[in-house]
């Protein structure tokens, strides 16, 4: 579920989330996002789909704006990685 994609972009950006360094490698990033049931979804309707489920209210909320919440990490290829911290 967590390709090289995925566990690069988490370690890159992982600053936007927190305040110090959860993970320093592939593995340590594929360990938190699985134990923290981090997802991967296609485009930005689904992260919308998905914070819904969770209970978060997008009511009012710009796409842009959903991009820019800390937990939501643009990928390369257009898919979005959601950290449930």
């Amino acid at each position: 579920m967590f390709d090289k994609d995925v566990l690069n972009c988490f370690l890159e950006n992982q600053g936007q989330l927190f305040d110090e360094e959860i993970a320093s490698t592939p593995d340590e990033a594929r360990d938190f996002l699985e134990e923290s049931m981090s997802v991967v979804v296609d485009n930005i309707e689904e992260v919308i789909e998905y914070f819904d489920e969770m209970g978060v209210d997008t009511e009012g909320m710009s796409e842009d704006e959903i991009r820019e919440q800390s937990e939501v990490f643009c990928l390369p290829d257009g898919r979005y990685l959601v950290v449930n911290a």
